[in-house]
């Protein structure tokens, strides 16, 4: 459990996952639109989102010294709020690692995910900065991110990777991660090897509560959805990825750029039709440039010009 949570929080969070368990099991007695499944879901998030960002920044001159409480792992002191409740902790490195450690151990011991079934038992978490301005988001670990028990480091992650460098960032400067943390099993899984499938509704629905409170601990000030899956996932709206792309995005007041997956950028070069497949790289990196110049990072002639020609 994530510390330093409102009750609220903790309370709407309770009840999503409590929802979540039941239509997972089957259960036809629980009338819900999925409009509102989707306004509980994202309810704890948003909350730890204000929350977040909420700093008290004086203390005031005539407070008396009850009015004041220490923050976790703070040795400045802090006014504790009028409201009575406790003080939000500052946002540092060192508590967004720790909030991403609470998440990532309630993932290995996710009993919906397990109960499905449907996915292997090794967890794929996140890789990158937990202060990232930008997050990258994919839909389900493979057999090289399963094997490395990190997302993106297979062929699909190199591309990733390239990407990232192209727009003059390393992947350390960057947040990685996917909907679903387990890799998804074909068949019962004992002879899958390294052949991979994209989830289903239902792993990504036992495992978008996670990929919530990661975007809320990190905090991005723009998140990339690799993929229609990714983009299904999160923004809970389907359609072709190529009309996903042109269109404008936000998850909990974050905005959400669509793109292209970095496996349908290999399957394009392995095709024989080498325009088809640098037409796809350029609207690729049409998306990485609107990143870029939303994020206020500079943006040369030469990374504008890349495949325009």
């Amino acid at each position: 459990m994530m510390s330093g949570k409102h009750p609220v929080s903790l309370a709407l969070g309770a009840l999503s996952e409590i929802l979540e368990r039941e239509k997972l099991r089957g259960k036809t007695h629980l009338a819900m639109r999925e409009e509102t499944a989707k306004t509980l879901n994202e309810m704890p998030m948003s909350f730890m989102m204000a929350s977040q960002k909420a700093r008290i920044q004086t203390v005031p001159a005539a407070a008396p010294a009850s009015a004041t409480a220490k923050l976790p792992g703070k040795d400045a002191e802090s006014p504790a709020p009028a409201d009575g409740t406790s003080p939000v902790p500052e946002r540092t490195e060192a508590w967004a690692r720790k909030e991403l450690n609470a998440i990532f151990k309630e993932v290995k011991s996710c009993e919906v995910c397990r109960s499905l079934g449907t996915l292997r038992e090794t967890v794929v978490f996140a890789t990158g900065n937990p202060m990232a301005d930008l997050m990258f988001i994919g839909e389900a670990p493979g057999a090289e991110e399963e094997k490395e028990r990190k997302p993106f480091v297979g062929p699909a992650g190199q591309k990733l990777t390239r990407i990232i460098k192209a727009m003059g960032l390393s992947r350390e400067e960057v947040y990685i991660s996917n909907i679903v943390k387990f890799r998804p099993k074909k068949g019962d899984g004992r002879f899958q090897g390294t052949s991979n499938r994209k989830p289903d509704p239902t792993e990504i629905e036992a495992c978008i509560r996670f990929l919530r409170r990661e975007i809320a601990v990190v905090a991005p000030k723009i998140i990339v959805a690799l993929g229609a899956t990714a983009a299904e996932g999160l923004l809970q709206r389907g359609g072709p990825i190529s009309s996903l792309r042109e269109q404008t995005h936000e998850f909990a007041g974050v905005p959400v750029v669509v793109t292209y997956h970095p496996s349908f950028l290999l399957r394009q070069e392995s095709e024989p039709d080498a325009e088809k497949a640098r037409a796809s790289k350029r609207k690729v990196w049409e998306d990485m440039l609107k990143v870029m110049e939303q994020l206020g990072m500079p943006v040369s002639e030469k990374q504008r010009g890349f495949f325009s020609k």
